[in-house]
C-alpha cells in the first residue's frame, strides 16, 4: 500500500509541473520576436524593423563610414609651418653693413670699431596683429613665418638703413599650440615646433593616458570638423598618428565599450570589450556562449538602433516616420546554420547592444524534468525505506 501511494505521488508531481506555462519565460521565444513586431495598433505602424543575418546584410552594415584621422583630416599632410599669432612674443634684431647707419654705431676715435646692429626689445604681438619696428613703422606679423616677416622688415628700411638684414625670432609661442584635455596626466596647452608635433607626441608632452588603453577613445577637433578613433587603432595603424595644427584639441576619453547579453546565454549581464571592437562571433563566446539545453541556436537576436538609411536599406518597404534620425532593429541569427559563424566573423557588435537568446522549445520540458528529479529523489528514498520497513514486519 504504501510503495503504491509513494509511486502514485511521484507521478502525479511530474505530470503536474510539466505542464506548459508552468514556468516563468526567461524572455519572448523566437516566434514572439517576430510577431510582437507588429503594433497591435494599425497606424502607430511597426514597433522595429526584424532583419536576418545574411552576406546582404553584412554588405549593407559595411557602409556606414568608419571614421578616422587620416580619412577625415588627411595623412599625407606634412608639419605646419609656425606662423607667428596674436599674443607670441617676438625679438627682431637689425644688421646693418657699415657703421654710422640708423642702427650701428659710428667707430670711436677711429681705433674700436662701432656696432652694426641693434636689437629691438622684445614686444607682443598686438590685437591688429602689428609689431612696431623703428623707421619702419607698425608692421603687420600675424600669419607670417619669422622668414617672411625679415623679407617685410628689409623691405621697409631699405633706403633708410645701410644694406640692413633681419632676424625675427618667437621668444614666446601661445598662437602656435595644442589642448590636449581628458583623460592624461597634465591637460595643457601643448607648444607646437618648427619640426611638428603628432598626436602621440603632444600626448606624451601631456603626461600621457591615465586610462587603460583597451578603453581610450582619441579625438581631434580643428575647426567645426571632430573624428574620433580608439587609441589601441591608433597605436596599430601609423597612419592615424597624423600632424596635429594649432588651435586643435585633442580629447583623450575613457569610454569603456558593453553589450548586454540576456536569455539562454552562459552569462546574464553587462559584458565589457574593448574600444578597439568586437565581431558578433567574439561577442557570443564572450557571453558564455549558448546554454546547450535551454537555447535556441535558430533565435538568436541582435538589438540596435540603426541609422535610418541603414534600415532603408535594409527594408526599402518598412515605413519609417517622417524626420526619424534612427530605425530600431532586431537583427536575427541562425546559428544553426554553419555559414552563419562566417557572417558572425564580419559583423560588428557596438557598444550598448543587446543580445538575446531565446529558449529552445524543449526548455519547460526539460525544466520540469530537472524539478521532477529534484522532488522525486527524497519521495523515492521515503519509499525505498518504507518497503524495508514492510519487508520486516513493521508496517
Amino acid at each position: 500500500m504504501v510503495r503504491h501511494s509513494t509511486i502514485c505521488l511521484v507521478l502525479g508531481l511530474g505530470l503536474g509541473v510539466s505542464g506548459c506555462g508552468f514556468f516563468p519565460a526567461q524572455g519572448p521565444s523566437a516566434s514572439d520576436v517576430a510577431q510582437q513586431a507588429v503594433s497591435g495598433d494599425p497606424e502607430a505602424g511597426p514597433r522595429y524593423l526584424v532583419a536576418d543575418l545574411t552576406p546582404a546584410t553584412v554588405a549593407i552594415l559595411k557602409r556606414v563610414p568608419n571614421l578616422t584621422l587620416a580619412g577625415r583630416f588627411g595623412a599625407h599632410d606634412g608639419a605646419p609651418s609656425p606662423a607667428i599669432g596674436i599674443g607670441d612674443s617676438v625679438s627682431v634684431t637689425v644688421w646693418e653693413a657699415a657703421s654710422g647707419g640708423l642702427f650701428s654705431s659710428a667707430a670711436v676715435n677711429g681705433v674700436t670699431a662701432g656696432s652694426h646692429s641693434a636689437a629691438i626689445p622684445e614686444q607682443a604681438v598686438g590685437r591688429d596683429g602689428a609689431i612696431t619696428i623703428p623707421y619702419a613703422g607698425r608692421i603687420r606679423v600675424a600669419g607670417l613665418t619669422p622668414a617672411q616677416v625679415e623679407k617685410t622688415i628689409v623691405a621697409r628700411l631699405v633706403g633708410k638703413a645701410i644694406e640692413p638684414q633681419a632676424l625675427v625670432t618667437v621668444t614666446k609661442n601661445l598662437s602656435n599650440s595644442v589642448t590636449v584635455t581628458g583623460e592624461v596626466s597634465n591637460g595643457a596647452q601643448v607648444p607646437l615646433s618648427a619640426r611638428g608635433e603628432r598626436i602621440l607626441d603632444v600626448i606624451a608632452a601631456a603626461g600621457g593616458l591615465k586610462a587603460p588603453v583597451h578603453d581610450v577613445f582619441i579625438s581631434l577637433s580643428r575647426g567645426s570638423t571632430t573624428a574620433k578613433i580608439p587609441m589601441q587603432a591608433l597605436l596599430a595603424h601609423p597612419r592615424e598618428n597624423i600632424f596635429v595644427r594649432p588651435r586643435d584639441v585633442v580629447t583623450v576619453e575613457s569610454q569603456p565599450q558593453t553589450f548586454t547579453a540576456f536569455g539562454s546565454t552562459g552569462r546574464n549581464e553587462l559584458v565589457k570589450f574593448d574600444a578597439a571592437g568586437i565581431t558578433l562571433e567574439e561577442a557570443v563566446a564572450k557571453a558564455g556562449g549558448l546554454q546547450a539545453e535551454m537555447a535556441n541556436p535558430e533565435g538568436v537576436f541582435l538589438l540596435r538602433a540603426e541609422p535610418a538609411a541603414i534600415a532603408r536599406a535594409l527594408d526599402p518597404a518598412y515605413p519609417i516616420a517622417p524626420g526619424a534620425q534612427t530605425v530600431n532593429v532586431v537583427y536575427r541569427i541562425n546559428l544553426k546554420d554553419t555559414a552563419t559563424y562566417f557572417l558572425a566573423r564580419g559583423f560588428a557588435v557596438r557598444n550598448k547592444d543587446v543580445i538575446y537568446v531565446a529558449a529552445a522549445p524543449s526548455a519547460e520540458f526539460y525544466k520540469a524534468m530537472q524539478l521532477f528529479a529534484a522532488i522525486s529523489q527524497p519521495a523515492m528514498s521515503g519509499a525505498t525505506m518504507a518497503v524495508a520497513l514492510c519487508r520486516s514486519g513493521k508496517c
